[in-house]
């Protein structure tokens, strides 16, 4: 687990005032990693400081941080390559880029010409994926969202199937189409079946959905046949970011029996932009909930493995106003991400950095926490009313905007964010061949 060291004090301030700001998901405790560019030029490998972009790529070029990593490392198009480097580099980079951004360092900001070079606005920026995403897992991991929909589709009596307790359920997802924020989404076609239809039909998804989930990227790999402890499942991750794992309910519901998800999980999955790094998140640490059943000891955590971070869903409608839907927080996790991870290595799978393990929808106990509109109109009976009198909701409309944000607080540290996950729902393009469509 990660320790804390200077990069954490909360006292500390920046020389770009921005960065100091209360209000700032990234002050210079953050140093978010991410990918950018500017006005079509080539993409850079940066970090968000206050309402900035430091530009590392510019940075590495000037020999500025070449006793932090190895060369070339931060030339690439994304951040893979350094995060195949693992902790110790990790760590070396983020004390050095600390220094340069501290107020009462001059090396960087004194220099007009390479500070001019290696700032720039995020306004005037365009973000990118921020790694290439090697694989995709989604777990289930919150246990007030599996007993939500549990109840729902097998009753209280039944809600959580009897391995949950046990065992971090996931399936294997599809990286292809894991996307960055603000790109928009289109509805998905697939089959569709009510109880009431004899037959399935072929029709644009009527019960597209939203998954608050927590995404954690992988940053070093293992071999073959190599199971991790959850110690060592810790260590390989590289950071985290916010995730919508947009979901076809009524897809979903026909085709997923006896497999599980497939086509109604493959539409979307959208990320945040800024990798926030663990390193960052280790003040906000928080324990995984207390354990009806004890686990088996491989999946025995040494320490705390959640982490503290409060989570908030906005709807706004086309042409109307962000409506907050729902708030709640990571920490309610039954499974770590270090539990998913160590549990995925133990058939033996091996892990590659860029792997993305998303953590499943987190949901809290009362109906303005769900993470979902699964959950928040329960199953579509009861609609969720927008702010404003813009109307309700049971299910996503085209137009609707999805906004996902994060942001840890503590009485010991300086709050910190992850920027917005956010993304718009577009009408189903036609379909080929299919008159009408």
């Amino acid at each position: 687990m990660s320790d804390l060291d200077h990069t954490h004090d909360p006292d500390a301030a920046s020389w770009v005032a921005s960065a100091n700001d209360p209000a700032t998901d990234f002050p210079i405790q953050n140093l978010p990693l991410g990918v950018f560019s500017v006005e079509g030029g080539d993409r850079h490998v940066g970090t968000a400081i206050g309402e900035e972009i430091l530009d590392l790529t510019v940075l590495e070029a000037e020999g500025l941080l070449s006793q932090a990593v190895p060369p070339e490392i931060l030339q690439a198009t994304e951040i893979n390559p350094l995060m195949t480097q693992g902790a110790a580099v990790w760590r070396s980079l983020r004390h050095r880029l600390f220094a340069l951004l501290d107020a009462s360092n001059g090396e960087l900001r004194d220099n007009n010409d390479l500070r001019e070079r290696a700032l720039v606005a995020q306004v005037d920026a365009v973000l990118h994926l921020p790694f290439f995403v090697r694989s995709y897992t989604d777990f289930y991991a919150s246990r007030e969202h599996a007993t939500n929909v549990g109840t729902m589709f097998r009753g209280p009596e039944n809600a959580l199937p009897p391995n949950w307790l046990h065992i971090p359920i996931g399936y294997n997802g599809r990286a292809s189409s894991v996307v960055v924020s603000g790109t928009s989404v289109h509805r998905p076609w697939g089959q569709l079946k009510s109880p009431e239809e004899a037959a399935p039909r072929f029709a644009p998804s009527e019960r597209f959905d939203i998954e608050l989930e927590l995404g954690a990227v992988v940053g070093t790999a293992t071999a073959l046949g190599r199971p991790v402890t959850v110690v060592e499942a810790d260590e390989m991750i590289f950071g985290y970011v916010l995730l919508n794992d947009w979901s076809a309910r009524d897809i979903q519901t026909w085709e997923y029996q006896p497999l599980g998800p497939f086509q109604s999980k493959a539409a979307a999955t959208t990320i945040s932009p800024w990798v926030v790094t663990r390193e960052a998140l280790a003040p906000f640490r928080a324990p995984t909930p207390q354990r009806e059943t004890p686990l088996l000891p491989y999946l025995v955590e040494s320490g705390p493995g959640n982490f503290d971070i409060d989570l908030e869903i906005t709807l706004a409608p086309e042409g109307g106003r962000a409506a907050t839907i729902s708030r709640t927080n990571s920490r309610l996790m039954y499974f770590s991400s270090a539990q998913q991870l160590a549990h995925h290595t133990a058939s033996g799978c091996p892990m590659c950095s860029g792997d993305l393990l998303g953590s499943g929808t987190i949901s809290g106990s009362e109906k303005g926490t769900y993470g979902s509109l699964l959950e928040l109109s329960w199953g579509g009976k009861e609609p969720v009313e927008l702010a404003g009198g813009q109307g309700n909701r049971t299910f996503l409309e085209d137009g609707d905007t999805i906004t996902i944000r994060g942001r840890c607080r503590s009485d010991t540290a300086r709050a910190i964010g992850f920027g917005e996950c956010c993304g718009t729902v577009l009408p189903a393009r036609p379909y080929p061949g299919l008159s009408g469509a």
